[in-house]
């Protein structure tokens, strides 16, 4: 997919940009291209040193960053970060609710604590930002983004804790949608596949440790870059929801007809992964 600046720019030009999450991977890549297109940039994650590396870029271009020292499973942090964006900016166009932990483990061998983790970040930390940016994005009629995964469409097994999130997202942003139909809010519901990230490589085990490794192979996987641009896209034309590839649409339309036998399918698909928890 080619990125056509040209024909963002005038659209993403100054708008005021809230990213989570945006540290790495993803995130990393929607500043970056954000930034190509002169948005102002609201970054936040709980490393900002790596975000004070990744705005040296900016450095000899009109690009204005605001950097938040953000944990969004904090309400109090992320009521921060609403209210730094303001002070700094004035207005809010777009939320991206990107910041999110994966784990790798059969349910009868997680620690309930991994389980409340996952939704306090994933889940938790979608609501708190909303909550406090809604306001503003009403006022702008700007977009709200969910970064989800076809693991809110299907649930993935050996994932009990990202799967529950992600739906619970879903849902949670299905209604704000449907809430705030005739005030001009945008919601998209955003899907990557498996994506060559870090959120694999800091997914946790059944104890609530750091797997380290991926188990997939990322070299055939989509990049982040791709992702951000698509996600970009999608905010461009006020698309509902994203789903990024072929497999994650055929999962999504064969679950509606023939959900035992997804069950099937996606069982034997995740127990191919190295060291599956599961056969």
């Amino acid at each position: 997919m080619e990125f056509n600046i040209e024909s963002k720019l005038i659209k993403m030009k100054d708008k005021v940009v809230i990213i989570t999450g945006a540290s790495s991977g993803i995130g990393k890549a929607l500043a970056e291209k954000f930034g190509e297109l002169h948005a102002n940039l609201v970054l936040a994650a709980r490393n900002t040193a790596a975000l004070e590396l990744m705005v040296q870029e900016f450095e000899n271009t009109n690009v204005s960053y605001l950097i938040v020292k953000t944990d969004v499973s904090k309400e109090s942090d992320c009521k921060n970060l609403i209210d730094q964006t303001i002070i700094k900016f004035g207005r809010i166009d777009i939320l991206i609710n990107n910041a999110g932990i994966s784990m790798r483990a059969l349910f009868e061998n997680t620690d309930l604590s991994v389980i409340k983790q996952l939704m306090d970040v994933n889940f938790w930390g979608t609501v708190h930002c909303t909550k406090y940016a809604l306001p503003y994005l009403l006022q702008e009629k700007g977009s709200l983004v969910g970064i989800s995964s076809i693991a809110g469409y299907k649930g993935l097994p050996g994932r009990s804790g990202y799967s529950a999130s992600k739906f619970a997202i879903q849902g949670f942003l299905e209604v704000l949608r449907i809430e705030n139909m005739k005030k001009g809010l945008h919601v998209l519901i955003a899907c990557p596949g498996f994506t060559a990230s870090n959120i694999r490589n800091s997914a946790l085990d059944g104890g609530g440790l750091q797997q380290g490794e991926s188990p997939r192979n990322e070299a055939k996987m989509m990049t982040s870059e791709e992702v951000a641009e698509r996600i970009i896209g999608a905010v461009q034309k006020k698309k509902t929801s994203l789903i990024m590839t072929t497999e994650g649409k055929m999962t999504v339309f064969l679950n509606k007809f023939f959900p035992k036998m997804m069950d099937r399918l996606v069982y034997n698909h995740m127990a191919k992964e190295p060291n599956s928890p599961f056969k």
